[in-house]
């Protein structure tokens, strides 16, 4: 029984479950879900387009993740994307074949972003949630004024392959997510970084009274989720070929934070899940395609995934898994009952 308990406890199973019950509930809707076919050299079918959409997704929450890690939090980062989209049209307007330097300039941006953020929460001392507002709503008027009020089309073919081209048969923006998730990963796991990002979560008094410069690792935090931010900035614009101030990025901080808490990163800082966070990021673009496949009023399609996530977060509590683990001991106890008895009678 141990192992159950063990089992269920486990920060990734209950996301990993959420996960395949919704490719459940989309397999009852449609038999052919999981098809994936070979057309003009490029993989198609759901769960590829489930991939691709959720690209942007990940990477931001991956930036998230370290924030909530350090017990802070980004609710920029929507007007991040928005500004770094702004940005890279900007430079392919005046010269459609500078793909590179719209990409640099568009990351350029979300590293200054990131340094403001990191600037008044880290060294100001101000609130994260206020810090990253300021910038929330100062930063949606920076991607207005960027592009005119206006949607700023993007034509070059380079720049355009980021987000909606295909290497080796998969989208880029996968390819992409999983080379950003990678090296987040390697640099968490293969570092002290990760170790002390933890201890500012767990600790951030005593992390400063044995002198790790708490400030400079919040500081980093608050940077690398703008240079996240960027990079899902350049896929959307580059996937819906344009660049708009004011939705792009729109509501993607809500979604990053409830992929990373579905993940099972602790909101009170020190405990943070990559893999549960791709798997969050995953759980929410799953449940926005079965939303919209199964037949769901696009009026009520926020409501659905707010039911879904409150649920799933209800069982992520310890309260919610000890009942579970619970529940799931009585039904293996009288099987185990009746084992032993009979081996006790003969």
């Amino acid at each position: 029984m141990t192992r159950i308990q063990a089992l269920f406890r486990h920060q990734l199973v209950w996301p990993a479950l959420t996960l395949v019950l919704l490719f459940a509930l989309d397999i009852a809707h449609r038999a052919n879900f999981l098809a994936i076919t070979m057309l003009g050299g490029h993989l198609f079918g759901a769960p590829i387009d489930i991939l691709n959409h959720a690209a942007p997704l990940v990477i931001v929450s991956l930036g998230m993740t370290l924030v909530i890690a350090t017990r802070g939090i980004d609710i920029s980062v929507g007007a991040i994307v928005a500004i770094a989209g702004a940005a890279a049209a900007i430079v392919l307007q005046n010269d459609p074949s500078a793909v590179g330097e719209a990409v640099l300039a568009a990351l350029a941006v979300g590293v200054l972003a990131g340094i403001w953020n990191g600037v008044l929460v880290a060294f100001v001392g101000m609130q994260p949630i206020i810090a990253t507002l300021i910038l929330m709503v100062a930063g949606r008027g920076v991607a207005q004024l960027l592009t005119g009020g206006q949607i700023i089309p993007i034509g070059a073919p380079g720049y355009l392959r980021l987000g909606d081209g295909y290497l080796a048969t998969v989208p880029c923006s996968v390819w992409i997510a999983i080379a950003v998730t990678a090296a987040t990963a390697l640099l968490m796991n293969r570092t002290a970084l990760g170790l002390f990002i933890r201890s500012i979560g767990v600790n951030p008094v005593a992390t400063r009274l044995v002198g790790l410069r708490s400030g400079a690792i919040v500081f980093s935090v608050y940077v690398f989720s703008g240079l996240m931010s960027a990079v899902a900035g350049v896929i959307a614009s580059s996937n819906v070929r344009s660049a708009d101030g004011n939705n792009a990025g729109l509501l993607l901080e809500l979604d990053a934070i409830l992929a990373v808490t579905l993940g099972g990163t602790s909101l009170l800082g020190g405990r943070f899940s990559l893999a549960g966070t791709v798997l969050g990021a995953l759980i929410i673009q799953t449940l926005t395609y079965t939303t919209y496949s199964i037949g769901v009023p696009p009026e009520a399609t926020l409501v659905v995934k707010a039911i879904v996530v409150l649920v799933v977060s209800v069982i992520q509590s310890d309260t919610a898994r000890a009942f579970l683990v619970r529940q799931v001991l009585r039904l293996f106890a009288p099987a185990r009952h009746g084992a032993t008895t009979g081996t006790t009678t003969s």
